[in-house]
């Protein structure tokens, strides 16, 4: 019986065959080399815990894709794994690169979105101390003044506000954010013509106007400050039909009214994700809020993530 077994055993290649190392056959996805003693590589749940230095090699990153994956959980509100991508973004780009400080202000972004302004800070000043020149640099700045006055530290707000002002002067969020810290000071004059350069670079919300209104009172000028806040009211309930109009197939009815504009937006990605844009906080007057109900809490202006 043995010998007729061993008779008929198959017989198997004599070759060499390959090298353990031959890269062709393995199990791992082919973005990410694992440790297979410690992690199933079949498990696809969990990749995105091994993508790190230690298991990916930084040259097989494309840190761009990274951050349109981060950016793209932002626009779906997913924040905390939007700050988990522009950290993995940074960690991957070159050390002090365009892009590194890039990922670092959408990560300032995201934080600020889940109101992690102390993080925020954080990652808009080493956004900061990679260029405070570049590209980047006033959104950053901006951004960073919005952190700090949710934060509470009002002052040194107003010092990063003015800082992104003479980075970028044509930035028109950053004039606004200035008028509005300078109102906090007393210095309403002034703010009235950091909200004129505001509006004349083209940011013409309600909100803006509204804060417009509220320097020009504090500076005695109260038949222009009449005057604004209706061209604010104005602007309100026409992006309120608008927004009815869109939302039923047709125009209020006569005396009706759409969504209650409220407050404006929080970052879009608490400071710009490169060229994103937020909304201003407003004060909708007593009429168009209701009766008994309270004002909304005024807001400085933060935008979203670079790129957003």
């Amino acid at each position: 019986m043995t010998d007729q077994r061993d008779d008929d055993r198959h017989e198997f290649s004599a070759g060499q065959g390959v090298d353990a190392d031959y890269e062709e056959f393995t199990l791992d996805p082919e973005e990410i080399d694992a440790d297979p003693n410690t992690v199933d590589p079949v498990d696809s749940r969990v990749l995105t815990d091994i993508l790190d230095k230690r298991n990916v090699e930084s040259d097989a990153i494309d840190v761009e894709r990274l951050i349109d994956v981060g950016l793209s959980y932002m626009g779906i509100n997913r924040f905390e794994e939007a700050t988990e991508t522009f950290e993995r973004a940074a960690s991957f780009a070159e050390e002090d690169s365009l892009e590194a400080q890039e990922a670092w202000v959408n990560k300032g972004a995201a934080h600020a979105e889940l109101e992690e302004f102390d993080e925020a800070i954080g990652a808009y000043k080493e956004a900061l101390r990679i260029d405070d020149a570049s590209e980047h640099a006033a959104t950053a700045e901006t951004n960073l003044a919005y952190a700090l006055w949710e934060f509470g530290r009002t002052e040194q707000a107003l010092e990063h506000a003015e800082r992104a002002v003479e980075t970028d002067p044509r930035f028109a969020e950053a004039w606004y954010n200035r008028g509005f810290l300078l109102v906090e000071r007393g210095l309403a004059e002034d703010a009235v013509t950091c909200f004129d350069n505001a509006i004349r670079l083209g940011y013409r919300s309600a909100g803006v106007l509204e804060e417009k209104s509220r320097a020009l009172e504090e500076a005695g000028e109260h038949e222009q400050a009449e005057e604004v806040a209706d061209r604010a009211d104005e602007i309100r309930r026409e992006a309120e039909g608008q927004m009815v109009e869109e939302q039923t197939g047709q125009a209020p009815g006569p005396g009706g009214r759409g969504g209650q504009g409220g407050a404006g937006g929080r970052p879009g990605t608490g400071g710009q994700p490169s060229g994103g844009r937020g909304e201003p906080g407003g004060r909708p007057r007593d009429e168009e809020r209701g009766e008994g109900a309270e004002a909304p809490e005024r807001e400085l202006q933060g935008e979203g993530p670079e790129g957003f």
